[in-house]
C-alpha cells in the first residue's frame, strides 16, 4: 500500500514540476518575443524618422539656387496625412545634381498587409516615377503645419495658403509588422508593440531665405 501512496505522491511531483516547467518556459518565449518585437519597431522607426527628416529639412533647397528663386513657393500639397514639396535630391549616390525634382509623401489604406491588419504603406514618389513604399509597420502618420506666428494652419492647405506654412510637425507610430508564434495560437494575447515618434516644430530652413 506504502509503495502505492509513493507512486502516486511522485507522480503527483513530476506532474506539477513538469507544468511548472512549462510555464516558466513560455513566459521566457513571450518575454523574448515581446522584446524582440519592441526591437524592431525601434529599428524600424528609426529609420523612417532619418528619412522623413532629412527631406523635410531640404524642402525648397537647390544646389543651383536660381533654379529655386522662392523656396516659399516649393511646397506644392499639404494635407495631414500627405505632402509634395519640391527639392533637389540626391538620386545617383554622389549628392544632389542641381536639378529640381518633387518628392511627395502619402501614406496608403489600412488592411492591406496580412500579418498586421494595422499596418500601412508609407509611400515616397520620386518625381513621376512609380510609388515606392516597404511594410515597415506604419500604424499613423500625421502632419500639422505651422505659419511663422505658431499658428496651425488647417488641412489641407488650400493652394494659396500654402507658401504660409514656416514649420511642420510630424507624428508617427509604428507596430510589429509580424504576429509572434504565441499571438497566433492565443488570440486573446494577440497584442503588437507599438512604437511613436513625434518632432516638434520642424522647421523648413529653406524658407528663411525668401
Amino acid at each position: 500500500m506504502q509503495v502505492v501512496i509513493d507512486l502516486i505522491a511522485s507522480t503527483v511531483i513530476f506532474g506539477w514540476l513538469f507544468i511548472m516547467g512549462l510555464t516558466t518556459k513560455t513566459a521566457n518565449n513571450e518575454d523574448f518575443q515581446t522584446n524582440q518585437g519592441e526591437l524592431l519597431c525601434q529599428e524600424n522607426l528609426v529609420e523612417l524618422t532619418k528619412l522623413l527628416e532629412y527631406d523635410f529639412r531640404k524642402i525648397g533647397y537647390c544646389k543651383e539656387p536660381d533654379k529655386i528663386p522662392n523656396p516659399a513657393l516649393a511646397i506644392l500639397k499639404a494635407d495631414s496625412s500627405q505632402i509634395k514639396f519640391l527639392t533637389d535630391l540626391d538620386l545617383n549616390g554622389t549628392g544632389p545634381d542641381g536639378n529640381l525634382d518633387s518628392l511627395y509623401y502619402y501614406l496608403g489604406p489600412a488592411g492591406t498587409m496580412p500579418n498586421n491588419p494595422n499596418t500601412c504603406i508609407l509611400y515616397r514618389v520620386v518625381n513621376n516615377l512609380p510609388a515606392y513604399g516597404s511594410n515597415l509597420g506604419v500604424t499613423s502618420f500625421r502632419l500639422t503645419y505651422y505659419d511663422q506666428f505658431n499658428n496651425v494652419i488647417a488641412t489641407p492647405v488650400p493652394a494659396n495658403k500654402l507658401q504660409t506654412i514656416f514649420s511642420v510637425q510630424i507624428s508617427l507610430s509604428v507596430q510589429n509588422v509580424v504576429a509572434s508564434a504565441l499571438q497566433e495560437t492565443a488570440p486573446i494575447n494577440q497584442q503588437f508593440q507599438t512604437a511613436f515618434y513625434m518632432q516638434r516644430r520642424l522647421a523648413v530652413v529653406n524658407y528663411l531665405n525668401r
